[in-house]
């Protein structure tokens, strides 16, 4: 990796936009003002965006300023790719490489019905994030909060800036997430490319043929559903970054 490659891993750009006041915001709210090293720092901001941004795919907004990540800090809420484009742009701003890495996955969360939306247990372009730590790079995945986790069985995915972690524990001999393509790595997010493409493999989790935005919903109630209970209290449904 050379220096302008790193260079380009720190730069704001459209979508990772990490000059925005949003994100920087973001930023301040999770660091200690003394500082903190690198490996700290990413450690510190994925907790932040795991558990202090749901993640949400019913009613995502997918337009390009959906997508931002100013707009992820915005609104708090988002999919894979609202919450690894503002982890990512947080790194940035807080001084630290990083890029997205693009992947087809399959299973990646057990709600039927958000299954059968995108027909199939495969989900075109799931997104996380690779990071620049003590001269190389860690891939991590800052996307499903604790309590959704604990509300579809599965165990929340950790990381501590040493080792990728992308693949969540498996719990009982149930496989949570298999990557089952990579498409790259990217300094921005593609925006046509993911769009069209999850609009070609998914058209049912569309609000409509033109629209940008998901159809509505939630993945608590989903959870609730299938077990046959209420949903959550509203005071249980965010947890504090860690």
């Amino acid at each position: 990796m050379t220096t302008t490659d790193l260079e380009s891993a720190l730069a704001p750009t459209e979508f990772l936009d990490s000059d925005a006041p949003e994100v920087r915001d973001f930023v301040r709210r999770t660091l200690p003002r003394d500082g903190l090293d690198s490996r700290n720092t990413a450690v510190r901001l994925y907790y932040a965006v795991r558990d202090g941004i749901d993640y949400e795919a019913y009613g995502a907004d997918l337009s390009r300023t959906g997508v931002t990540a100013a707009q992820t800090a915005r609104t708090g809420k988002g999919t894979c790719l609202h919450k690894s484009v503002l982890y990512a742009a947080a790194l940035r701003a807080a001084g630290v490489p990083a890029r997205l890495v693009l992947t087809d996955v399959r299973n990646h969360l057990p709600s039927p019905a958000l299954r059968r939306l995108a027909g199939g247990d495969t989900f075109r372009y799931h997104a996380f994030t690779t990071v620049h730590l003590d001269g190389g790079w860690v891939r991590a995945a800052p996307v499903f909060h604790r309590l959704l986790c604990r509300l579809h069985g599965m165990r929340p995915l950790g990381f501590d800036g040493t080792a990728d972690s992308v693949h969540h524990p498996y719990d009982g001999g149930a496989r949570h997430l298999e990557v089952v393509r990579e498409h790259g790595e990217f300094d921005d997010l593609p925006y046509e490319r993911v769009i069209d493409g999850i609009r070609g493999a998914h058209p049912g989790i569309f609000a409509g043929p033109d629209s940008t935005r998901l159809v509505a919903g939630s993945l608590h109630a989903d959870a609730a559903a299938r077990d046959g209970r209420d949903l959550v209290p509203r005071e249980e449904q965010h947890a504090p970054p860690r």
